[in-house]
């Protein structure tokens, strides 16, 4: 299927997008043979080094909860509260994903895992850049190569790239599915609890 591709639009450090992760996971190994799969990245929250005010912070960790009620079984760390100084800033993640993507292909999953395990499980800061580069290291990339690239404006370029694909789809939300087809794209609902429906949608529209 030429250009037949599902595309996912995410941001490393969604808390929505680490609670659809199982799912996410259950909707890939069921997607139809030749369908491919792309990520694509949204960016949440765009570069700052301004400390997160109070009121954001609280509305963030209502969101874990809320989230923890509507998806049983994910996990949050509530210590990253006050173990780290949070600020509202995905973007550097956003870039080490394209960076560990530009490293070594493999390294895109790996990467958006880890920045997510760091994030939600180990109360470590995504949005410093010494946190990224010692999580590049740990998944076995060069760290020196992974910083390079982290700073090379081609990664920025490309990051940025992505973000415009993803708001010509009116994707502004994350998680964001969309079933691309030669040039035409449909939505899929994302489901957090299930991948089946998803996969009927996908099927309709396939054979629509």
């Amino acid at each position: 299927m030429t250009q037949t591709r599902l595309l996912y639009i995410h941001d490393p450090m969604c808390s929505w997008c680490w609670g659809f992760r199982p799912v996410l996971m259950a909707l890939r190994e069921g997607l139809p043979h030749g369908l491919g799969f792309e990520r694509l990245l949204g960016g949440l929250a765009r570069d700052s080094d301004v400390p997160m005010g109070a009121e954001m912070r609280a509305y963030l960790q209502q969101t874990w909860h809320r989230i923890q009620e509507r998806i049983p079984g994910t996990r949050f760390n509530f210590d990253f509260w006050s173990q780290c100084e949070p600020r509202r800033s995905t973007w550097p993640a956003c870039r080490a994903v394209v960076a560990a993507r530009r490293c070594d292909p493999a390294g895109e999953e790996a990467m958006i895992l880890a920045i997510q395990q760091a994030y939600y499980l180990q109360a470590r800061n995504p949005s410093d850049q010494e946190t990224l580069v010692a999580l590049a290291g740990e998944i076995g990339l060069d760290q020196a190569r992974f910083h390079e690239l982290m700073v090379d404006p081609r990664t920025q370029a490309q990051f940025e790239q992505e973000m415009r694909r993803a708001h010509r789809m009116g994707a502004d939300s994350f998680p964001s599915l969309r079933l691309q087809v030669g040039e035409h794209t449909w939505p899929v609902a994302v489901d957090y609890g299930d991948a089946t429906p998803m996969l009927d949608d996908i099927e309709q529209l396939l054979n629509g």
